[in-house]
């Protein structure tokens, strides 16, 4: 969409019942940079803070006319995992990716999704290239993440791989397709080949686009994991611009949510017991805990390790 048409749509204004946020609305169809060609832009919504707690009240019946501020009753719901009155509101992205973060994307069933096709349209020539601080080696203890970053010239290398190998491979598509993203014909004595058959060979950092349209409780359960620093970086920034629509969007649920759900540690029933005994003043240790090896290194983690190796 162009920049001309974004401008046209946020100059376009409706008179309605419904419950609007003003702070959304400032941003309403605004691109937000993510990565070098990417962003994500709120396109729609339904619902504010003050739906989830109409909601929460008709489910629960009078008992929670007892609740004298919205907030508390949002914490509450939060605290002990009420989820249905958050599936009230719902909002819808548009959002310009790299189609191997879109792949990672997609594993999260629980939002409608519609793609942008190249079965129909030429994909333009635009691919993600990363900066040379995010180009690390494999992990030697983790085979979903990375270790150490590349030297300089390590990274030189690699840039220079990615962004020629993306290249050519743009060539050739349009040479298959022979057509331009104009859909001009590059020659006309040539028979191009189908859409559907000629995108099979772009590279898995060239930009898609969707919509994506979600309830909040299933997009606060999104953003606990990818937002988390442990999500890899590339769509851990995605959700980073998406925590900041959501702030202005439902900002009482939005505190609530990273109070119980973003900043907060989960703790099995054993690694509990070992913080209770810790407290009572026993010196626990991982040969009598009762953790894994694993285990007891992410509870270390958590809690803090002492030069004894203890805590």
């Amino acid at each position: 969409m162009s920049t001309a048409e974004i401008t046209a749509l946020r100059e376009q204004s409706f008179t309605t019942r419904r419950a609007t946020v003003p702070a959304l609305e400032d941003i309403l169809y605004t691109p937000q940079p993510v990565l070098d060609h990417g962003f994500v832009r709120v396109i729609d919504y339904m619902g504010n803070d003050a739906a989830i707690v109409q909601a929460a009240r008709v489910s629960y019946g009078s008992g929670t006319k007892q609740v004298s501020q919205d907030a508390g009753l949002i914490k509450y719901l939060m605290r002990h995992w009420h989820s249905t009155p958050f599936e009230m509101c719902e909002i819808k992205y548009h959002v310009k990716l790299p189609i191997f973060v879109a792949r990672q994307w997609i594993r999260h069933r629980t939002a409608n999704v519609n793609e942008y096709s190249a079965r129909y349209s030429v994909l333009d020539k635009e691919f993600y290239t990363p900066d040379a601080a995010n180009l690390a080696a494999q992990s030697v203890i983790n085979n979903q993440g990375r270790g150490e970053i590349l030297s300089p010239d390590q990274a030189a290398h690699v840039l220079h791989l990615l962004k020629s190998d993306a290249s050519q491979v743009y060539e050739h598509y349009q040479e298959m397709l022979n057509e331009n993203q104009q859909g001009e014909i590059l020659d006309a004595n040539r028979t191009g080949l189908a859409r559907e058959l000629a995108r099979m060979n772009l590279t898995l950092n060239y930009y898609t686009q969707w919509y994506w349209k979600i309830d909040l409780h299933n997009l606060f359960h999104f953003l606990r994991l990818r937002a988390d620093s442990h999500a890899q970086y590339e769509i851990r920034v995605y959700a980073d611009a998406m925590l900041k629509t959501v702030e202005k969007w439902v900002p009482i649920a939005f505190e609530a949510f990273k109070e119980y759900r973003l900043n907060s540690v989960q703790l099995s029933a054993t690694a509990w017991t070992i913080v209770q005994r810790r407290l009572a003043g026993e010196t626990v240790t991982f040969e009598n805990s009762g953790l894994t090896k694993r285990e007891w290194g992410e509870l270390e983690t958590l809690m803090g390790k002492s030069a004894t190796g203890h805590f």
